[in-house]
């Protein structure tokens, strides 16, 4: 749909990873889901040697130095697949190495990033714990300062690549101050699998299977001082630039999940016949296939906006409220694209005869995780609420209550 918005070298990018999807395995497919894949190693090594990771990281550091607008649509590409390969496509590439590259040093851009980005090594992030999912203050993870090194000791849990990855990006709190302020309590780290790092391979997932999802212990792990990614002390806005990555290639590669899912129902209901005649001439078929190629469409819109927001809008703080309703109002309607698309098929679409069943499985992940759609509401709605009192109060907008013909009746306007 948004083709026509593309420039040329923009185009190409999405083509190559068009071919990247058409060349993939169904079987990997297959196999991740009943997890007798538990992390697609190889799969990633080829979309390395396709220079498709990470395609809006500088070209210095292994990537292809575009924006958020190519690698949105790239993403939705991925999506396509499953949407436990963009998972795992995007944690390392764009969540962990965005992290490293905004706020690392060149040393740290060099062994973990570099490496990343041609499929020599594999990255996880850990922000969710036991206690607490999207209260990212509520950690109690804690690394001890021990001058040339930190101590770390804590869980994390629900991690992509848990199983798989060879270092993670880790938020620890180091400001044992219980007075401290949040936003001067947690510090990042990466930290590399070894001695004191252990994987429980735990969960039983809904969908979303094979991308090694499970829970880190980590016990008196040795972390250099080196190892701390921006400041001591220093998380947050390290965890502010990667929601951008986090939300936004979220709501990507939900659109691209969607997909398959309305296309399966638009071939099935062009050849299935009832009643006499073809189902999509019955308007109870027809009518939900056009509100789910509508909603597809206006997600696929929503998330094109929203990159340009992020390349070319200076103004963060506005820039979050939209990638906030783009999370919310894509994962939400692209729900409702497969739900229409298993209600056109009926019965089969229940079965494995169809993907439609593990589509609907992993879809469910997207409203929950990389914060709740709860939790976007309420940014949302702060943000909204912010923005309309700095305009007020700077006199930039139009006074729309004054638009009334009795609009000075100010006794018939109670506020309190």
């Amino acid at each position: 749909m948004i083709e026509h918005l593309l420039t040329s070298e923009q185009k190409r990018v999405v083509e190559d990873a068009r071919a990247f999807v058409k060349d993939t395995p169904r079987q990997l497919i297959l196999d991740m889901d009943a997890e007798q894949v538990r992390f697609p190693k190889d799969w990633l090594r080829e979309a390395a040697k396709r220079n498709l990771l990470g395609v809006r990281h500088p070209k210095a550091w292994g990537g292809r130095g575009m924006d958020w607008v190519t690698a949105s649509a790239v993403c939705e590409e991925i999506g396509s697949l499953s949407y436990e390969l963009a998972c795992v496509f995007g944690v390392g590439a764009d969540l962990v190495c965005d992290a490293i590259l905004r706020h690392g040093t060149d040393a740290q851009r060099e062994r973990y990033v570099k490496p990343l980005l041609a499929g020599e090594i594999f990255a996880a992030e850990c922000l969710t714990e036991p206690r607490g999912g999207s209260d990212f203050f509520g950690a109690t993870t804690t690394a001890k300062d021990c001058g040339d090194h930190f101590l770390l000791n804590g869980q994390k849990r629900f991690i992509v690549g848990a199983e798989g990855a060879d270092y993670f990006l880790v938020y620890a709190r180091t400001n044992p101050d219980p007075k401290a302020p949040p936003q001067q309590s947690i510090t990042c780290f990466i930290v590399d699998r070894g001695p004191g790092v252990e994987t429980k391979y735990l969960y039983g997932l809904m969908g979303c299977r094979g991308g090694g999802t499970g829970r880190l212990v980590f016990r008196d792990v040795k972390v250099p001082r080196e190892n701390v990614v921006g400041e001591v002390h220093g998380a947050y806005p390290v965890f502010n630039t990667m929601m951008i990555p986090e939300r936004l290639g979220t709501a990507a590669m939900t659109v691209g999940a969607a997909r398959p899912a309305l296309d399966v129902a638009t071939q099935y209901s062009s050849r299935r016949k009832a009643f006499g005649q073809v189902i999509n001439r019955f308007q109870g078929v027809s009518f939900q296939v056009a509100e789910a190629a509508t909603l597809l469409d206006a997600s696929r819109a929503m998330v094109y906006a929203t990159s340009r927001a992020a390349d070319e809008v200076a103004d963060m703080d506005h820039v979050r409220r939209l990638i906030s309703e783009t999370k919310k109002f894509v994962t939400e309607s692209c729900q409702k694209v497969v739900h229409n698309a298993m209600q056109v098929v009926g019965g089969i679409g229940y079965t494995n005869v169809l993907p439609l069943e593990r589509i609907y499985r992993d879809i469910r992940l997207a409203s929950i995780w990389t914060g709740t759609n709860e939790v976007m509401a309420m940014i949302v709605a702060h943000e909204w609420y912010r923005e309309h009192g700095k305009q007020k109060a700077a006199k930039l907008a139009r006074d729309y209550a004054r638009d009334a013909a009795e609009a000075d009746a100010a006794d018939e306007i109670i506020y309190e």
